[in-house]
């Protein structure tokens, strides 16, 4: 978000925020971000009016909800913010004070304007607040003297200036890949994991290096084990990867940044098709492939009666563990390389005549 910070009439912080967008719009591109111009002056904000504390996240009036829903959209941010009177302005301290979680663990960049100081003391000033909101200041900032850097209501042209915005979005971008992790398990999206500090989320083509890299490194042993290099898993490339995580419900267990395990399904005929379960070699004994395999069984969509998935026929590690979670042998397919294992779904609920939930 490319954030014009005054509703004064006659301001000059959307000309700024419209230069920067598009000055920082080449490298946006080669950074694969979408820059989202906002103004205060539209959002039209009245002083703080909500009851509950902004940090119970309860928000009653529309103007809170569509600013809530804007700001937790975005994955950063770029203040642009003139100086008034040594500080930054009320209008921004009160957008700031609306708000708690959906600040969290993001980046934020400052383009300030102004006279003397050319506005720098207003990002001082905001650095104190956002700071308390867990928003991540970068160190890089745009500071444009009114006097040298605009012309007739304008950002002048300034080749010097454009690196500059370029640079700073490049900050910002960078911290908030960093940051990620920090505000993923406060997304209302993702549920606590098994492991301490973990958290379950669902995978999406984004997430197609780690799950390549997660799969690799855990079917190796599974080639091992078969003596076989016939195995998918092993020669997907990211483009393969990226389809599949597009196509399948997949779930991926994170802590700190690192994939420590995953699992897929899908429907197919009356079956719940299960794959993938992919847990990190460190983690293996700790219960994390056995807590997925449940998790992805209650993902099951209610018209599937059975769960099903395969696995190699000399893979015991593996067929242990889905015996002792209730799969047992299809009959007819016995014998060869794969093994293929079913169990029921909701069997008791199916009995008693109640609808499966979704």
């Amino acid at each position: 978000m490319v954030l014009a910070c005054s509703t004064r009439p006659g301001a000059l912080a959307p000309a700024v925020a419209d230069w920067f967008v598009r000055a920082a719009a080449p490298h946006a591109q080669t950074l694969d971000v979408e820059l989202v111009p906002v103004s205060l002056a539209d959002l039209d904000l009245p002083f703080l009016d909500e009851p509950e504390h902004p940090a119970s996240g309860v928000y009653r009036q529309p103007h809170s909800l569509a600013w809530s829903a804007l700001v937790d959209g975005v994955d950063g941010f770029v203040f642009v913010t003139p100086e008034y009177n040594y500080g930054m302005p009320a209008v921004l301290k009160n957008a700031l004070d609306y708000l708690g979680r959906e600040w969290a663990w993001k980046p934020v960049g400052f383009v300030s304007y102004g006279h003397t100081s050319a506005g720098t003391r207003s990002v001082q000033h905001a650095k104190q607040v956002v700071s308390a909101l867990r928003l991540v200041p970068t160190g890089a900032t745009v500071s444009l003297r009114i006097g040298d850097a605009i012309a007739e209501g304008q950002v002048r042209q300034d080749e010097r200036l454009d690196g500059l915005a370029a640079r700073l979005l490049g900050e910002v971008v960078r911290l908030g890949h960093a940051l990620r992790p920090m505000r993923e398990p406060l997304d209302a999206a993702t549920q606590a994991g098994p492991v301490a500090g973990s958290h379950v989320r669902r995978l999406t083509p984004a997430d197609a290096a780690d799950a390549i890299v997660l799969q690799r490194c855990c079917w190796v042993d599974e080639a091992l084990a078969n003596q076989t290099l016939d195995i998918p898993a092993l020669h997907e490339g990211l483009d393969d990867v990226r389809h599949w995580l597009g196509q399948w419900t997949a779930l991926g267990l994170w802590r700190d940044g690192k994939l420590l395990g995953m699992i897929r399904a899908r429907r197919e005929g009356d079956a719940w098709n299960i794959g993938r379960l992919a847990v990190a070699p460190h983690m293996r004994g700790t219960g994390v492939g056995r807590w997925l395999l449940k998790l992805v069984e209650g993902k099951a969509e209610p018209a599937c009666a059975r769960a099903t998935l395969e696995t190699g026929a000399r893979s015991a590690q593996n067929i242990g563990l889905y015996l002792s979670e209730g799969f047992e042998h299809i009959a007819g397919m016995e014998g060869g390389d794969v093994v293929h294992l079913a169990k029921p779904l909701r069997e008791k609920a199916a009995q008693a005549g109640i609808p499966a939930e979704h």
